[in-house]
């Protein structure tokens, strides 16, 4: 085999070219590791949102609660149905109602953009622990007081502790707490009491979903049987886990398509260019080539002597795009969910199955990029090779 010493200094000598072939995976590198990370984020925000010892009832037919429309009396029976765990002040469930509001994003020139709003009932701290107050205090029922999450604080104005906006045209409402919940979606939401909500939208004696809290996990399967088997109530029942998981898919997929789209094209750039490096790295070293060959090294050690210089070229590369992405894992993106069709605030989740995804992809390249270079080394006829 040729001394990987040979390929080592090969590289220092040319720097130019090593460098800006490195540049040229690690911005492909970065821009997956990127994509990836933000999908990861997605996914964490919505998946932890839900619980599997929850259900979740909506309006038959309906994907989200936005398109969801609950009676109060099918409400009702929805909560009182076998299987919801029962306290002392009666069945663990909430019924809340959802709504979106335009609201103008702050320090634009008059951006606007959908938040989503929550009708919650007094009771919902002790049935979501998770959530808490981090700032200010709790609403108080009936008024015309709200919280918001702590993820859209400050983007919008008026969602700042103590500041007000306009619920709806000439409804203003005040800012009262700020609230955490363990990095749900429910942080990329405004809370209202439900009856104010109600009011405020015509929408009176309805609700867009009810929550129950199960005996257990396994109390599911008859609940949904009672739940759906009444023709009456036209309701559908899934685990809230399982409805926040359906609501991420679409938004991450898009993502990542999205990511793996540019990074395929930029890769297809990157691998010429590595290609075209390798191919000048040839052409300048047929004298050395053919020293190599003369000296009895085989061609296949030819091939894999230069493949192994690309793959050190992709390598280090791919780390130095993972490393730029790191830092991504600090950064909060707000985009659109498509199924609320509301913005959510995410975060960029680095995981190692990204990193390793990320240093692989790069890798390949790499080899892709070196291979026909690395054959046209390797079939260099040494008598050639020496006459040039």
């Amino acid at each position: 085999m040729v001394p990987l010493s040979y390929n080592v200094r090969s590289l220092f000598v040319r720097r130019a070219t090593t460098l800006a072939t490195m540049a040229g995976i690690a911005l492909v590198v970065f821009v997956l590791a990127s994509a990836l990370m933000l999908t990861n984020g997605i996914k964490k925000t919505l998946d932890s949102t839900g619980s599997p010892d929850r259900a979740f009832v909506l309006r038959m037919g309906s994907d989200a609660e936005l398109s969801s429309n609950i009676e109060a009396p099918s409400a009702k029976l929805a909560m009182d149905a076998p299987g919801v765990k029962k306290s002392a002040q009666g069945p663990m469930a909430v019924a809340e109602l959802i709504v979106v509001a335009a609201l103008d994003k702050t320090g634009t020139r008059g951006q606007v953009s959908n938040v989503q709003i929550r009708g919650v009932s007094d009771d919902v701290f002790a049935f979501r622990p998770e959530v808490r107050i981090i700032d200010g205090r709790p609403a108080r029922p009936g008024t015309d007081e709200v919280i918001v999450g702590q993820r859209i604080r400050g983007r919008f104005d008026g969602v700042e502790l103590g500041a007000s906006f306009e619920l709806k045209k000439n409804r203003p409402v005040t800012v009262v707490g700020v609230f955490e919940a363990g990095g749900s979606a429910f942080e990329s939401e405004i809370w209202a009491d439900v009856d104010t909500l109600r009011t405020s939208f015509g929408r009176e004696n309805l609700f867009s979903s009810v929550t129950v809290q199960l005996e257990s996990a396994t109390s599911f399967d008859a609940f949904k049987a009672q739940v759906e088997s009444d023709k009456r109530l036209g309701l559908d029942v899934v685990r809230e886990s399982v409805y926040y998981e359906k609501q991420s898919g679409g938004t991450a997929t898009f993502i990542m398509v999205t990511g793996i789209i540019i990074s395929v094209f930029f890769a297809i750039g990157a691998m010429i260019g590595a290609m075209i490096t390798m191919y000048g790295a040839v052409s300048q070293r047929r004298r050395e080539i053919g020293t190599l060959r003369a000296l009895g090294f085989s061609r296949l050690s030819i091939l894999l002597s230069f493949l192994f210089e690309s793959l050190v070229l992709a390598v280090l590369g791919g780390a130095i795009g993972v490393a730029a992405a790191l830092p991504m894992g600090m950064v909060e993106l707000s985009m659109m969910n498509f199924m609320t069709w509301s913005e959510m605030v995410f975060t960029f989740d680095p995981t190692s199955s990204v990193i390793v995804t990320a240093l692989i992809f790069g890798s390949v390249m790499g080899i892709i990029g070196g291979f026909f270079p690395a054959l046209r080394a390797a079939m260099t006829s040494p008598i050639e090779a020496m006459r040039d």
